[in-house]
């Protein structure tokens, strides 16, 4: 209890952790800190934080001092990290010991965010739980989510699983008090698994079911989709510095993400483009780059946030663009399938300019291969210009310009 006090403490008055008029901004992405590391094995600190994500302020836009750096290097703070100098929450809550938090109504988007399509799993739900601020965030980062089980050995509770968050440091409401997630429903027919057998497969809260078949359903995924307002939540986290963002107002951010890796890309927009805790005293926004986002999914029908898209399009033409690839449907000019890379050929010439810009990051977040398909794009420009594309995106990952979460 006493160490829960002094982190509350701690978190309230650091220099890293200011009052909302004069937010942080956070650390500028760690390099090497791949997806898989990222699990939530730090302390469990219950009712540690009393700390709003309010505190924590804006991502990418407002200055703030260094946290002591003597200070830092000789005392090991629980509940926070210290990237690149400067502290972030981390590992709050943990498996042993987690938060438990409450499902509330979204704050705009309904629960199940696209159509069906005709295969399995072609529902991806956006859910959001409420915190009462004692799981603080910034975005980038990620929480874990502890199902009842059994999972696929049999385990009560479900160890956890990581998701990106979807909403920005305030959530959706912007009470800081709430974190949203995007999460697609993991289901599989006659496959190489299953975890119910035929006859055992019931109704989703979506309606769908495989009665006359061999079905498994992802553990932690259906128990997310199937949640309903009032249900509770064990939560773990905050973890992640891999995808946070540049801590330059001026900085340009290029994002790809498939399907759910739009999670963090949402975050990012909603606080660039959408919080009060991102507008100047102006009236406008205090990021003064350029975002372009690109957006790679099997059907139209699986568009995840276009409404959203739309509205930062039409409010910010000159600093906001977005492409779509829509693989199953769209071909491009040469009759291939239009993915992420093959759609963004289509103005290579444009990005590579940009990203030889260093106030230029590369953000990507989804299926294994996006990198390879990031070679696939601009490896022939690179040569062209000179230049190895391998070497020149390690150069970029060393800069902290080039921030890979995939899976």
């Amino acid at each position: 209890m006493a160490q829960a006090a002094a982190v509350g403490a701690l978190l309230g008055a650091s220099t890293a952790f200011l009052a909302p008029s004069a937010a942080p901004a956070p650390a500028p992405a760690l390099r090497g800190a791949p997806h898989s590391s990222r699990d939530s094995t730090g302390p469990g600190l219950a009712g540690a934080a009393g700390v709003g994500a309010a505190a924590l302020g804006l991502g990418l836009l407002a200055a703030r001092p260094a946290a002591t750096a003597c200070r830092a290097a000789a005392v090991k703070k629980k509940g926070v990290k210290v990237v690149h100098g400067k502290e972030i929450p981390w590992n709050l809550f943990s498996p042993k010991a987690p938060y438990q938090g409450k499902v509330v109504e979204n704050d705009v988007h309904k629960q199940t965010l696209t159509e069906p399509t005709g295969d399995a799993n072609w529902e991806t739900t956006h859910v959001t739980f409420d915190h009462g601020g004692k799981v603080p965030y910034i975005e980038g980062q990620s929480i874990g989510v502890i199902a009842p089980g059994p999972d696929k050995k049999g385990e009560q509770p479900a160890k956890i699983r990581l998701y990106s968050i979807a909403s920005s440091a305030v959530g959706d409401d912007q009470t800081s008090k709430t974190v949203s997630l995007c999460v697609k429903r993991v289901v599989e027919v006659d496959g190489k698994f299953a975890n119910r057998q035929k006859g055992e497969d019931k109704p989703d809260k979506a309606g769908t079911a495989y009665p006359e078949n061999q079905v498994y359903r992802g553990v932690c995924s259906n128990h997310i989709c199937d949640m309903t307002p009032g249900d509770e939540v064990l939560i773990t986290g905050p973890t992640g510095a891999e995808m946070l963002l540049p801590e330059d107002p001026e900085a340009n951010i290029i994002m790809l993400a498939t399907g759910t890796g739009i999670a963090p890309m949402r975050s990012y927009l909603r606080l660039l483009f959408h919080d009060k805790a991102g507008a100047s005293s102006d009236g406008g926004r205090k990021f003064k780059g350029k975002a372009w986002l690109f957006m790679g999914v099997p059907y139209s029908k699986s568009l995840l946030y276009d409404d959203e898209h739309q509205t930062y399009k039409k409010a910010f033409p000159d600093q906001f663009r977005y492409d779509y690839a829509v693989s199953r449907e769209q071909k491009n000019a040469a009759g291939q399938k239009m993915y992420i890379q093959t759609k963004m050929a289509e103005y290579a010439e444009e990005l590579w300019e940009m990203m030889q810009d260093e106030k230029t990051h590369v953000y990507m977040c989804g299926l294994k291969g996006m990198e390879s398909g990031m070679a696939e794009c601009f490896g022939p420009i690179a040569e062209k210009n000179g230049l190895v594309w391998a070497e020149f995106a390690k150069a970029m990952k060393k800069a902290d310009r080039y921030h890979v979460e995939v899976y």
